[in-house]
């Protein structure tokens, strides 16, 4: 019996100082408090984004419906806090393990608020998107950027204070190595540096069709920081930096007011004064007179007799067409090369091709002689 009662009181001493000197059953039911807030996870964000939903249907805004739904999940991690924070307190802990345990839940309700405000930039994003004609599209997404790194650099910076970590000896210690890094990352900042002045200048937007000699010809599909993703015509992707954009010229073909066509038609030698003139004026009338095309003084129109070239007396066709949409460009300009065709046609002459014509004034009326070798008789 004495054996026995010895090793209950061993098995009671190890229950009351299991875990740092904290009674086991303690623990067990802080465990099972913080279980519980899990189980109830569930049902604490329907009841609560239910509520709030339910109120936010009363307002003409789309902000706070579309508020509730990035927050949901932050509002998720609230019972694990909540949780954290009742089996704490129940553990009645002191000295180092309270202080710990304090910051460990301060530094949760650091993460959630700003991880509830990180999200709710999107939405706030939308309300934002409505002065893109004074920001631009680039810029906003810009700011927005610039909103989640500002609200997160903010958060890591107040949780390392909580637990006892000074940022203001970190960042002016990285003032040092800054300098150090900087030299190595010249690139960067003239890249980021340039990203600022394609968006303050407004070069080109997203959705663009830009050309860079020698460098890229595409689609506007992002402005990064550093580089620009041009969607090739290929489908192929590019990423080109924003230097290289800033400093080179680049055409904006999607700023185009109007689209060129500029041809040189050349037709037959043979072909008389009239017929030249029957073929101007044929070609001119139809430029003036189809709504397809912008007109004079608008933009510069000309169909005239430009040269005459090796094999054939050249026309020059210059007009613009309203449409700036290449697929309806590329139509409008083959219904102007059918209907050239049918002027051409009917003026009663060709077009002219590549050739060379020999002339001869006379051709010899007799056959040379066939020259017969004499015998060796002779």
């Amino acid at each position: 019996m004495t054996s026995l009662n010895q090793f209950w009181e061993l098995v009671v001493d190890v229950w009351k100082n299991g875990v740092a000197g904290i009674d086991l059953g303690r623990i067990i039911v802080a465990a099972l408090i913080f279980i519980g807030f899990l189980l109830i996870r569930r049902i604490f964000v329907k009841l609560i984004t239910g509520r709030l939903k339910s109120l936010s249907k009363r307002t003409p805004s789309e902000f706070d419906d579309r508020a509730l739904d990035v927050l949901e999940r932050p509002l998720g991690f609230i019972p694990v806090v909540l949780g954290l924070f009742f089996a704490f307190k129940f553990l009645s802990l002191s000295g180092a393990l309270d202080s710990f345990a304090d910051k460990v839940i301060r530094s949760l309700v650091v993460f959630v608020l700003f991880w509830s405000l990180i999200r709710l930039v999107e939405p706030l994003s939308r309300f934002i998107k409505k002065f893109e004609d004074v920001l631009t599209v680039s810029i906003v997404e810009w700011l927005v950027k610039a909103v989640r790194i500002t609200f997160l650099f903010i958060a890591i910076a107040t949780i390392l204070e909580i637990w006892g970590i000074r940022i203001g000896p970190i960042i002016a210690g990285l003032g040092l190595f800054g300098v150090a890094v900087a030299l190595g990352a010249q690139d960067l900042f003239k890249n980021l540096i340039s990203g600022l002045s394609i968006l303050a200048e407004q070069r080109f937007h997203i959705g663009d069709w830009i050309y860079v000699d020698g460098v890229v010809e595409g689609t506007v599909e992002s402005i990064g920081f550093r580089s620009t993703r041009v969607r090739r015509f290929d489908k192929a992707p590019v990423y080109v930096p924003n230097s290289k954009l800033s400093d080179n010229p680049v055409t904006n073909f999607s700023s185009m007011t109007h689209r060129r066509i500029y041809w040189t038609i050349g037709v037959e030698y043979r072909t008389t004064v009239d017929q030249l003139r029957r073929i101007r004026d044929g070609i001119e009338n139809y430029i003036l007179t189809s709504d397809a095309f912008a007109k004079p003084p608008e933009v510069s129109t000309f169909v005239r007799i430009d040269r005459f070239n090796d094999s054939s007396i050249d026309i020059l066709v210059y007009c613009f067409t309203k449409t700036t949409v290449w697929g309806e460009w590329l139509e409008e300009k083959e219904k102007l090369a059918f209907r050239v065709k049918e002027i051409v046609t009917s003026a009663g002459t060709g077009f002219a091709f590549p050739s060379r014509s020999v002339y001869v004034e006379t051709l010899p009326t007799e056959t040379p002689e066939v020259f017969v070798p004499p015998s060796n008789d002779q």
